[in-house]
């Protein structure tokens, strides 16, 4: 491997795993009554049941079990959650478990277990139907009055009937960076919950006031003391666990001396290609997930694709 410094030059070099998604959300049709209604009548429509981020997958896990309508077991309903509408017509809805039955019987799997091995359309609706289940779950009433609030527009909106104020998804916007130095070493951290070895790109959450370049500049030195700047927009995908985006750059080093903060990082180090090639072989390095962009954003710098799930 030969060290690359220029971040300017990095790119993906395979899509992320959870903004593949092929399926038009068609937003517009979330508020048309009769169009909703004659597509939940139709037999050719599909449900994905989600229970507690769990959904049923194919024995091989490389496809949703999506159910018709003459499989429920219940009649479907307009408080259920519009994902949208495929180029061939056929329109998908997800169920939460807890409003209708379990799971069907058969193979489950969490998406981040099967969130790289499903194809484009089914990565985007687990993706889609995960991340509205969380939101509703955990936003049941009216954050002004505490009035129980109402599924309206097919699973997007929740609407008080006390004030008449309506409610939308949330989604919290989140940095991730692969931070380079001049010698074309690569920054990696080990978060305190992690195994040993396991180590990552540096991430966090945008605070209120701020852009995504104050963000990375905050996040990197506040968890390892490192000053960094030209900054590169690599790519996002959605991240709903339970509710954010990842919004994935390039960057580089200006200082290169290590301070962990201990809350967050416990260990970070400077890795050039070889090392990194070398430790990842032995089993001392443990890459990220295959799920994450963070995997995406390592690759750029290594220049390889890393294996394994």
């Amino acid at each position: 491997m030969v060290a690359v410094s220029d971040v300017a030059s990095f790119r993906l070099r395979h899509p992320l795993a959870l903004g593949r998604g092929a399926v038009d959300t068609a937003g517009d049709r979330r508020i048309d009554q009769s169009w909703l209604a004659a597509a939940l009548a139709d037999a050719t429509t599909r449900y994905l049941v989600v229970d507690d981020g769990r959904l049923p997958v194919t024995a091989d896990r490389r496809a949703l079990r999506l159910l018709t309508r003459a499989q429920l077991d219940r009649a479907p309903a307009q408080t259920d959650l519009f994902l949208g509408v495929d180029d061939t017509g056929v329109r998908y809805f997800a169920i939460i478990a807890a409003a209708a039955e379990p799971l069907p019987a058969g193979a489950t799997a969490t998406l981040r277990e099967v969130g790289a091995l499903l194809g484009a359309r089914d990565a985007g609706l687990a993706t889609q139907a995960v991340a509205l289940a969380n939101w509703h779950a955990t936003h049941t009433h009216c954050p002004r009055c505490g009035t129980p609030t109402l599924v309206v527009q097919a699973g997007w909106v929740r609407r008080c009937p006390a004030d008449d104020s309506e409610h939308f998804p949330r989604t919290d916007p989140a940095i991730i960076v692969l931070i380079v130095d001049d010698l074309g070493r690569c920054l990696l951290g080990r978060h305190i919950t992690w195994p040993q070895g396991r180590f990552s790109t540096l991430a966090g959450f945008v605070e209120p006031g701020e852009s995504l370049e104050q963000a990375v500049a905050r996040e990197v030195f506040e968890e390892v003391g490192v000053r960094v700047t030209d900054l590169t927009y690599a790519g996002s995908q959605p991240w709903p666990f339970p509710a954010s985006l990842m919004l994935g750059f390039y960057g580089r080093a200006t200082s290169t001396d290590i301070s962990v903060d201990g809350s967050e990082i416990s260990e970070a180090a400077w890795f050039s290609p070889a090392d990194y090639e070398r430790k990842l072989a032995s089993g001392e390095l443990l890459a990220p997930s295959g799920i994450s962009i963070a995997r995406r954003l390592i690759e750029s710098w290594y220049g390889a694709t890393i294996d394994g799930p």
